[in-house]
């Protein structure tokens, strides 16, 4: 067989599967103004997070001049605990082109005191941020008509 070519009808991708991610915007925020302190996220959030029995985990995704692109709930979780990885917390800042953001969550028990698991989790999230190259503005914790700023406490 000399001089002859093998053509191959085999279609599939030579490296694997192609993936494609897309961010889908299911409708404008809500709130428009510029996040400017930790009032700002308590104002937004203090209606839904009071409300709640089990504590829910939020993060709010900014532009470059701290305005709301978009929220996501990150975890769902217990009565006492709500997961966070920060794969969960960064791929929708990557996809929304996020200059920085803001963590939230609530304590049903009424005590926004921020837990160990609360300082730890908030650690390693800002350690992941450095490397993105994406701001962590803050960190609130709320409870029944308060709320704990970690950056406000010195603790971001």
């Amino acid at each position: 067989m000399t001089g002859a070519s093998t053509v191959s009808t085999d279609a599939r991708p030579v490296f694997g599967a192609r993936v494609r991610v897309a961010l889908v915007r299911e409708h404008g925020p809500r709130y428009r103004k510029a996040i400017r302190q930790a009032s700002d996220v308590y104002t937004m959030f203090r209606e839904e997070a009071e409300q709640l029995d089990r504590e829910q985990f939020w993060a709010v995704y900014l532009d470059g001049k701290n305005r709301v692109l978009c929220v996501n709930v990150v975890s769902v979780g217990t009565l006492t605990a709500a997961l966070a990885h920060p794969r969960e917390v960064f791929k929708p800042a990557i996809l929304a082109n996020a200059a920085a953001l803001a963590l939230v969550h609530n304590h049903p028990s009424g005590d926004p005191e921020p837990s160990a698991d609360d300082l730890a989790l908030t650690e390693r999230l800002r350690n992941a941020a450095d490397i993105l190259g994406i701001r962590i503005l803050d960190h609130v914790v709320i409870g029944d008509g308060s709320y704990r700023s970690l950056t406000e406490e010195g603790k971001l």
